[in-house]
């Protein structure tokens, strides 16, 4: 059965990459419904298309669940991110989406969240990218060598475990970059009279209380396979590791015998 919510918050899809936990977004999109969708930033890894075309069709089809979703009535917001910053300066409608530098989302009990990606406030971004993209090049390689070693766990019956956020949580300047850019966006954030911020860009999901502020961080779909949602009382939930979706059936191939019948399979695949 499909939950319903007021709003919901995802980050850091990075479509493009072999990374991107497509197929789980896609029946997370399918078993939620939101009134507001924010998607905010990443959702496309131009940085990685740069290098080399990564584009199966589960990425394809995340599109289409979004434009899907915006045409069926969800209003869906489009915050760029860093890695599809080439998205940044075409603000206004596009396919029923909204793209929107940054947003204020004011919730059920009438608090003022401020919507932001977060690379914005990244020093590193902002002013040293080849040396962004060079840790982005190393944390490719650290979720390429997650495939091999799970599936050996796999083997032993172990569970999922990932090699890159381990390597996040135990260098020691990444646990204090973490920390820093937490209270870098809270400042940010104090300037425009919120109660709280949404970002992404990290890839650590989070709702903590940093002094007047509630931070909430949405993390991502390639590793914590996380999203924020807001139940109709305004109370904000964060909901992990949903990687382990059921398996999406894929849509049959064209061509259809005729319009009609393609409408007809869209509903089919709308309703699972």
């Amino acid at each position: 059965m499909q939950k319903r919510y007021l709003a919901g918050w995802i980050s850091d899809v990075h479509l493009g990459t072999r990374g991107a936990q497509a197929e789980a977004l896609i029946a997370f999109l399918r078993d939620h419904e939101f009134a507001t969708l924010y998607v905010v930033g990443d959702l496309i890894d131009v940085w990685s298309l740069r290098r080399g075309i990564y584009w199966p069709q589960s990425h394809n089809d995340v599109i289409q669940k979004l434009l899907r979703a915006a045409r069926k009535g969800t209003r869906v917001i489009y915050i760029p991110g860093n890695h599809d910053e080439f998205v940044a300066n075409y603000h206004g409608e596009f396919g029923g989406v909204s793209v929107q530098p940054k947003a204020i989302h004011t919730t059920a009990d009438g608090r003022r969240l401020l919507i932001l990606h977060g690379h914005e406030l990244d020093s590193v971004v902002q002013n040293i990218k080849w040396l962004a993209h060079i840790g982005d090049i190393g944390y490719q390689i650290l979720l390429k060598l997650n495939g091999p070693l799970n599936l050996i766990r796999r083997i032993f019956g172990l569970g999922y475990w990932s090699l890159s956020a381990f390597a996040k949580r135990k260098v020691k300047g990444a646990v204090n970059y973490v920390g820093k850019f937490e209270e870098c966006i809270v400042r940010f954030a104090q300037t425009d009279g919120v109660q709280g911020v949404v970002c992404g860009h990290i890839h650590v999901p989070v709702i903590r209380d940093l002094g007047a502020i509630t931070y909430y961080n949405c993390g991502d779909w390639v590793e914590s396979c996380s999203a924020l949602v807001e139940h109709d009382d305004g109370r904000i939930e964060l909901l992990t590791d949903l990687r382990n979706a059921p398996q999406i059936i894929p849509m049959p191939s064209p061509p259809f015998a005729s319009f009609d019948e393609f409408e007809e399979v869209g509903r089919r695949f709308d309703a699972k």
